[in-house]
């Protein structure tokens, strides 16, 4: 089916939008445009929404908005914004008198005409999506990256051709509902996360699972060796199954041996590049290219593999340099919203750091960032609700004998000019929060900007 074959089978029925942003704002402008009738639904006030509200009313939709938007909800078919539970009361009840329950992301599913390769996992889903799509772009392809990475890609599923390839990120969120897989699924890993949205760690497991369930026998899924749980989805596996591994060996994928990395097929392996001449540093970044080798398998040369890992310098908000002040080098990993990435990130550095962290809580436990914290910083500005926490959790490391030392602002701007007073030539202030942006800022993004702006303003 075509997209325009799909906005076909909306015309003439009442299609409500839940969710007024990234991802959906795109949807509601093009759903207006076919002539197609819509409600967009949103917690927000109109206040609080300002002059997008004013435009997609002059564009033709009608509003609900406010703390009870989904209350009485009457639609032929709702479009779910991700970060919402397709279970709610409300919803269900909707579902039960003949609406149909999809998302942005199912209905591009439906009607994208080229091959996916999607990318899910608690870590390294934007960073592995990104390096599969440079790898591909490096080989000629057209290449549409989005997904959970920002960019909504149904209104433009009309410009892709067969030839094309798409590369999503997909969340937790987006696959739980999901009923249809990419021909490549990628799995990075697999630790307790989202666990303030999700009722338990078994529900976020299977929400996982789906981005490989309903895959054909012609398919390929990639997983993480060195992951107990990501090594269980092999069970689910209907096509090819390939590992990727830093801890040795696997018969058919991509393994680190030695400092080398290899392509195994069958159990004969050959090298592709040494590890060390990544230049993003941290064996989980080396965990990043063997996942994204392994999924353009056939579809990128290993000389391309190695000019790509030599020459990308990242993603934002992901361990990205900011800058280096009198000696003092300062980096952003604001995507790190809880203490798994936190702690990638400080193993990733040779020396002691100056770390900030603290942000609004996850419903995911401190004790494994303590004793890293422990090792790997000097000092330790905290900020934010998950502050006490992470306190605690150093404080009670066995090996911790009242270092590194502890300073804590309620002011994010503060906590950022802490870090940069205790600094001396030669340090490195690290800004990994371990914790959701929710308690002062929209998104990561914004946090992460923040914290650049910041770093950009110092005399």
């Amino acid at each position: 089916m075509t997209l325009s074959e799909y906005i076909n089978t909306l015309r003439g029925k009442k299609i409500a939008v839940l969710g007024i942003g990234i991802s959906n704002k795109p949807l509601i402008q093009m759903l207006l445009e076919r002539g197609c009738d819509v409600t967009a639904c949103d917690k927000a006030t109109r206040d609080r929404l300002g002059e997008t509200a004013d435009h997609l009313e002059r564009a033709g939709a009608r509003l609900r908005l406010g703390e009870e938007y989904l209350k009485g909800l009457e639609a032929d078919v709702i479009f779910r914004t991700p970060g919402l539970r397709p279970d709610l009361p409300e919803l269900l009840e909707a579902v039960s008198k003949g609406a149909v329950l999809t998302s942005e992301m199912e209905a591009f599913f439906d009607v994208c005409p080229c091959p996916i390769i999607a990318v899910t996992g608690s870590e390294g889903k934007t960073t592995t999506a990104t390096i599969i799509a440079r790898l591909l772009e490096a080989e000629g392809r057209t290449v549409h990256l989005g997904g959970n990475i920002g960019t909504p890609l149904l209104t433009r599923a009309d410009s892709m051709t067969r030839d094309d390839l798409v590369v999503l990120e997909l969340s937790s969120f987006q696959l739980m509902t999901m009923k249809k897989s990419p021909a490549v699924a990628v799995v990075t890993n697999m630790t307790p996360n989202h666990l303030d949205v999700h009722r338990d760690m078994a529900e976020y497991i299977d929400a996982k699972r789906n981005i490989l369930r309903y895959q054909n026998p012609g398919d390929t899924a990639v997983l993480n060796a060195d992951n107990e749980i990501t090594q269980g989805f092999a069970d689910i596996a209907r096509g090819g199954l390939l590992f990727f591994s830093h801890a040795g060996p696997v018969k058919d994928g991509v393994y680190l041996d030695a400092g080398v990395i290899y392509d195994a097929r069958g159990g004969e392996a050959e090298p592709v590049m040494n590890a060390g001449d990544i230049f993003l540093r941290g064996l989980h970044n080396t965990d990043n290219f063997m996942a994204a080798f392994a999924a353009v398998r056939g579809l990128a040369r290993h000389e391309t593999m190695r000019r790509v890992a030599m020459e990308f310098r990242g993603v934002a908000h992901r361990c990205e340099f900011v800058r280096t002040l009198k000696g003092v080098t300062y980096y952003n990993d604001s995507i790190a919203t809880s203490q798994t990435p936190t702690i990638a990130g400080l193993r990733a550095f040779d020396k002691k750091v100056i770390l900030i962290a603290g942000g609004k809580d996850k419903g995911v436990p401190y004790d494994e960032i303590g004793p890293v914290i422990v090792e790997k910083v000097k000092t330790l500005v905290l900020t934010g609700p998950t502050s006490e926490q992470i306190r605690r959790a150093v404080l009670s490391a066995p090996a911790y004998r009242g270092s590194p030392d502890i300073i804590i602002k309620d002011d994010f701007r503060e906590a950022v000019l802490a870090a940069h007073a205790a600094a001396e030539e030669g340090d490195i202030v690290f800004f990994s929060p371990a914790s959701t942006s929710f308690d002062r800022f929209r998104n990561f993004e914004e946090r992460g900007n923040t914290f650049k702006e910041i770093v950009n303003s110092l005399a």
